[in-house]
């Protein structure tokens, strides 16, 4: 009884022992949970197993395939296009909606009425509207009414806009020179960093204008030039899109499907304004007094902001920023409520044609688990990167 006393009294073991209580706990649940699903499954003659994943899948995708696929392919090709799906464009919208709420936000503390009006009231309009409701009007009040493929609008037969989609001019696939290229504007790009930094040194011991930023340019550029004289042509070919030859889709270039283009329209639009509210609250969390610094020197706003202000505002912007960056991966699963094959769009044809309701729910699970700690690890890591190191 005395020794409980003791360990009771001691703060670090009572603490351990409150959670180790508590992991048991949980542990208990979770074998219970899974003991009843095997149970269950077991009455039904079902087994817990993924083999299933192996059969012929005998459904087809439409629309938006990253890599080739048809309906005499596996369940596990068929989710795995899903699982690219969701990776493409949650990758583009959060690199989308980062610029667009940095912009709004930035925006929203304007000394400008128009620009900081209009920031503000994109933010309120998209921030309390739910998601749902703009996917669907992106996808049925924009993208479908625009002109049967027949009569579709171009611009200068290299753009082209219909309810098939939006097909624009784009890159061709990856030659020996684009990888020639891609080399060595590498190597120029590391030897402009390594000289920017030496004339900046220099600069800064000789409070002399060295021009740095001119030298790391004029490396990028020395770098194209020899990159041309080497490969004598450009780093790539830009596909042009046009009509098929039965008339009803596109070939060529690149071509935003209606249903794509809605899950990325309003992921972003969605996203950016939770953004703008975080680079705007990252900002007014700088101390005033460091803005008062720059103003003093004669920077001027843009300056300051750009070299004072902002390099302190991301360390208080990226940890809500990577909540933000979840949340529209995680979103990206409302895809289904527009036909594009997603994960979850891609899970319940499975689910629905081979009975395995367990499986592909623990399939999407495992997903957005991995897709969230993926992201996660990566911001944590750049978070780390950029925190004040402490003497």
């Amino acid at each position: 009884m005395e020794a409980m006393k003791r360990i009771w009294n001691n703060r670090r073991a009572k603490d351990t022992t409150i959670q180790v209580i508590f992991l048991v706990i949980v542990l208990a649940a979770i074998a219970f949970i899974v003991n009843n699903v095997i149970v269950g499954m077991n009455r039904l003659g079902m087994s817990l197993d993924f083999s299933f994943l192996s059969r012929t899948a005998s459904f087809d995708i439409s629309g938006d395939k990253l890599i080739s696929y048809s309906a005499t392919d596996s369940y596990a090709r068929a989710i795995l296009v899903g699982i690219l799906n969701t990776l493409r464009v949650a990758f583009i919208g959060i690199i989308l909606a980062t610029i667009l709420g940095t912009i709004i936000g930035i925006a929203r503390l304007s000394k400008n009425w128009l620009a900081r009006t209009i920031a503000k009231v994109y933010v309120e309009i998209f921030r309390n509207t739910p998601l749902l409701v703009q996917m669907i009007i992106w996808y049925s009040a924009v993208f479908l009414t625009l002109p049967l493929i027949e009569s579709e609008v171009n611009i200068g037969q290299a753009f082209f806009f219909s309810n098939r989609g939006v097909a624009i001019p784009w890159v061709d696939d990856a030659t020996t020179a684009t990888w020639i290229w891609g080399a060595v504007l590498l190597i120029g790009f590391i030897v402009g960093i390594l000289i920017y930094r030496f004339k900046l040194k220099q600069q800064m011991a000789l409070g002399q204008n060295k021009r740095p930023y001119l030298w790391f340019i004029s490396a990028i550029l020395i770098a194209g030039i020899a990159s041309f004289l080497i490969t004598m042509q450009g780093p790539f070919q830009l596909s042009i899109p046009a009509i098929n030859e039965n008339g009803r889709s596109y070939v060529g270039g690149f071509i935003l499907s209606p249903s794509f283009g809605a899950i990325l329209i309003a992921l972003v639009m969605y996203t950016a304004a939770f953004i703008a509210e975080i680079v705007r609250a990252g900002i007014l969390g700088v101390n005033k007094g460091q803005r008062e610094a720059a103003y003093s020197l004669g920077l001027k706003e843009s300056t300051a902001l750009r070299l004072v202000i902002f390099p302190q505002a991301y360390r208080i912007i990226i940890p809500p920023m990577t909540n933000q960056y979840l949340n529209l991966t995680k979103n990206s699963s409302l895809g289904v409520a527009v036909g594009y094959p997603e994960i979850v769009t891609i899970g319940n044809i499975t689910l629905s044609q081979s009975g395995r309701a367990v499986q592909m729910i623990i399939v999407m699970i495992a997903c957005y688990l991995l897709f969230s700690i993926l992201t996660s690890i990566f911001m944590n890591l750049f978070n780390k990167f950029t925190q004040l190191k402490e003497r």
